[in-house]
């Protein structure tokens, strides 16, 4: 499975930040692209009929985590399941950053409104 962080874009810039290399510039703003399999390394496998990306914004972090702060919603145009969601800086074209599976597959249907009310991201182990 490739579904994590993306190497280059983010994984690398974050780990080179340990030998003291600027990161160059945070993502001004999140949005969460639909799919129906893993993403892939690129972030732009498997993707939904549902090609708009919403934004998606944060809590702060604590404790070596972030939870979602707002709904994003899709308004579904097709019969499909959805598995995974890739996280890009921009609405349209922008990085990918990371993907992830859901923790329950849904199916869905044209006109049906999939609402995401949770996610998370979190590093582990935290030192406690």
């Amino acid at each position: 499975m490739t579904v994590g962080l993306s190497p280059t874009l983010l994984a690398n810039k974050w780990l080179n930040m340990l030998n003291g290399t600027a990161f160059a510039s945070a993502p001004t703003a999140c949005y969460i692209e639909l799919h129906i399999g893993d993403p892939g390394v690129n972030g732009t496998t498997n993707p939904s009929v549902v090609t708009t990306r919403q934004a998606v914004t944060w809590s702060a972090a604590s404790g070596g985590a972030l939870t979602l702060s707002n709904s994003p919603s899709f308004t579904m145009t097709g019969t499909e399941t959805i598995s995974h969601v890739a996280v890009w800086d921009a609405s349209t074209s922008g990085n990918f950053l990371f993907s992830s599976a859901l923790t329950a597959s849904k199916s869905v249907v044209a006109t049906d409104v999939l609402t995401f009310t949770t996610f998370g991201v979190s590093f582990t182990p935290i030192a406690a």
